[in-house]
């Protein structure tokens, strides 16, 4: 067995840390996505300040029109129309309404540096944005869960 010198191992730990230096510098100047796609019939995820987001489904899952205020910091927040349902009524009751849209949990996904929650909400109907309430744009995860 060859025992490595106590220089080797400095060297060795030296470059080590040097690569991931790079790897996280590279994600940290890297444009942020709306990460995803996690399914099929999506629109806007996987990009940089889409103007039309789509969860695949019904239209409540969309968000259409965006104008992005702010993008790159710990949060991009736009503005909107999507598909307000009000308490009682079914989706085909629906109109579109301003909303509000917020990407936040700035990390990455698949490796891209990546807004891993959006959430979107109504302001004129008395909403406002929780951070506990999104969905998880990596995964399709939606919080809270059940």
């Amino acid at each position: 067995m060859k025992v490595h010198s106590s220089q080797s191992l400095a060297w060795l730990t030296a470059v080590v840390c040097f690569g991931a230096l790079l790897v996280s510098t590279a994600l940290a100047t890297q444009v942020p996505i709306l990460a995803g796609p996690w399914g099929t019939y999506q629109k806007g995820y996987g990009q940089t300040k889409p103007t039309t987001i789509f969860n695949g489904g019904d239209p409540t899952g969309l968000v259409q029109h965006i104008q992005w205020k702010t993008w790159s910091g710990t949060q991009a927040i736009g503005a909107g129309t999507a598909e307000w349902v009000g308490p009682h009524q079914d989706v085909a009751e629906g109109a579109q309404q301003p909303a509000r849209i917020v990407l936040f949990q700035l990390g990455s996904c698949r490796g891209r540096r990546a807004y891993d929650a959006i959430e979107w909400y109504f302001p004129q109907h008395g909403q406002h944005f929780d951070p506990h309430q999104y969905i998880n744009a990596c995964t399709g995860t939606y919080y809270p869960t059940g």
